[in-house]
């Protein structure tokens, strides 16, 4: 798997439905068109900007983390830390309609878990729209608690779920 620091490694096996030559590195601005085109295909609104993902990849702590599937992008992570808390956010998470639930989704979450654990956090808090059953099942399945709620959160006014997960080194 991707290490936080860098470089492609393949997924771990782990059985299920994933794909063996998934790989997660860090993303450079090579995989900006990538990344916006499926940031675009994945959110009809709230979406990140072109500007904003290129500012995000040139980061110097590189916070976007980007999957593959043999030059496929299957999906990416966007990982926000801020220096006034001990928790990192989850910023986005996508991963291509065509590969869903082959695991990369759950890889992605993985890595980022490693990549704040890399940078001295202890947590990982995101955001998740109420109704998104597929989502909360993944997150929650990975040890994701509901911790708060953002009425009116989304561009269509519907509610946010936060939740967040403790992290702990291997």
């Amino acid at each position: 798997m991707q290490s936080p620091v860098g470089g492609e490694h393949p997924r771990e096996s782990g059985g299920g439905r994933s794909s063996a030559d998934l790989t997660i590195r860090s993303g450079g601005l090579e995989d900006l068109d990538d990344v916006l085109s499926l940031e675009c295909a994945a959110f009809v609104a709230d979406r990140l900007s072109r500007r904003a993902l290129r500012r995000f990849l040139k980061a110097s702590h590189r916070p976007v983390l980007v999957a593959r599937i043999g030059g496929k992008l299957a999906g990416y992570v966007l990982v926000s830390l801020s220096a006034r808390s001990r928790a990192a956010r989850i910023y986005s998470l996508a991963v291509d309609a065509e590969l869903a639930r082959r695991g990369v989704g759950r890889e992605l979450l993985r890595a980022a878990e490693r990549y704040a654990l890399a940078h001295g956090r202890t947590a990982m808090r995101l955001e998740v729209r109420y109704d998104n059953d597929i989502a909360l099942a993944l997150y929650r399945g990975l040890g994701y608690d509901d911790f708060g709620r953002y009425p009116g959160y989304y561009a269509d006014g519907a509610e946010a779920l936060r939740l967040e997960k403790r992290l702990a080194p291997d």
